[in-house]
């Protein structure tokens, strides 16, 4: 399964290395698509690719280390 999230890192996240974390502690391959880090805050695109159960605990492991996980929605017409 592919899957594309945006992650939204608060100030007590953003300076964690947590994608590198994330493919060191899952089997997965993440490719960051798009990203806005500042200071206090980051936004980033993200697909995770992996086996379908582990895509899952992949992104529950995110949330529960504090990251905001949100789908991208894909158009049904993609070019």
């Amino acid at each position: 399964m592919q899957l594309r999230v945006y992650l939204t890192f608060d100030e007590s996240t953003v300076r964690e290395p947590l994608i590198w974390k994330l493919a060191r502690e899952f089997d997965v391959v993440t490719n960051i698509r798009t990203a806005e880090v500042k200071d206090h805050m980051g936004l980033v695109g993200l697909e995770i690719d992996g086996e379908d159960a582990v895509v899952e605990a992949a992104t529950k492991w995110l949330a529960d280390q504090g990251v905001k996980v949100a789908p991208i929605e894909q158009d049904v017409i993609e070019g």
